[in-house]
């Protein structure tokens, strides 16, 4: 996991590029259909707004104690009766206050235990979580509306490690790889990283394999969002965002089947 001096720089950088982004946004943006099929960017913005609303002022007690998840009702509700310039002032004072705050968190509360979306964790582990869903929700936004945005950073770097620690799930079940294959990925654009997957008894995450049996590459943000199930394989595969080597028929497999999350 990373350390907290690298997760508040980059939980800095989704603040700030989510005030940027909401703060040019016209009236007809706002309406827009985001890649969430439930949501417009205004339900987008009530959600990364209302998880950091309901953080305020938490402090966990326990392992087993969740985030106070009830309060998104109310801030729901709320929202739904806010203008988008309302929506957008009400998301500022949010984020600043949460700025404030994470300044001011002592190391033991950091540390403390805690349930996160992923199960057991830490207050600085659910830390990394959030970084995760602001750096794909903007672009759940961005996307639609034709928006460039600067896909490296630190921030991106701990999104990309969300699926990065997810790729022997995703390798075995989801592309279901069969034993004795291995698959790379390499990964360029806004990051450059090199992943690799072993299947041997079960598909594991492995520092390096000579001679992959699949090779793919593909921008890191198309990989990303693949993995979240935003967008469309083909589409991204037509405009050479991915491709693959090796095995033909596990490579197209793989890049057809890298959605582990929604």
């Amino acid at each position: 996991m990373s350390s907290r001096n690298d997760t508040m720089p980059a939980l800095e950088n989704c603040f700030n590029e989510f005030e940027s982004l909401i703060s040019n946004l016209s009236e007809s943006d706002w309406q827009t259909q985001s890649l969430c099929p439930d949501w417009d960017v205004k339900g987008v913005v009530t959600h990364l707004a209302g998880i950091e609303n309901l953080l305020l002022n938490w402090v966990p007690q326990n392992a087993d104690e969740w985030p106070p998840f009830p309060k998104m009702a109310e801030f729901e509700s709320e929202a739904e009766s806010l203008s988008a310039m309302e929506l957008l002032d009400r998301s500022i004072t949010i984020v600043n206050d949460r700025r404030k705050e994470l300044a001011e968190l002592s190391d033991e509360t950091w540390d403390l235990e805690c349930m996160t979306p992923v199960g057991p964790g830490t207050y600085g582990r659910f830390m990394n979580i959030r970084i995760f869903d602001f750096w794909v929700h903007q672009r759940d936004m961005t996307l639609p509306l034709g928006i460039e945005t600067n896909d490296s950073g630190a921030h991106a770097k701990i999104a990309l490690d969300e699926v990065h620690g997810s790729l022997g799930y995703i390798v075995g079940k989801k592309i279901g790889l069969p034993e004795g294959m291995s698959i790379g990925f390499r990964l360029t654009g806004g990051i450059e990283r090199d992943m690799f997957v072993n299947v041997d008894g079960r598909a594991q995450v492995v520092d390096k394999v000579d001679g992959p049996s699949v090779e793919l590459v593909a921008d890191s943000s198309s990989f990303i969002m693949l993995a979240c199930g935003r967008v469309d394989p083909q589409s991204e595969i037509d405009a050479g965002r991915i491709s693959w080597s090796g095995d033909n028929q596990w490579g197209e497999k793989a890049a057809r089947n890298l959605r582990f999350t929604m």
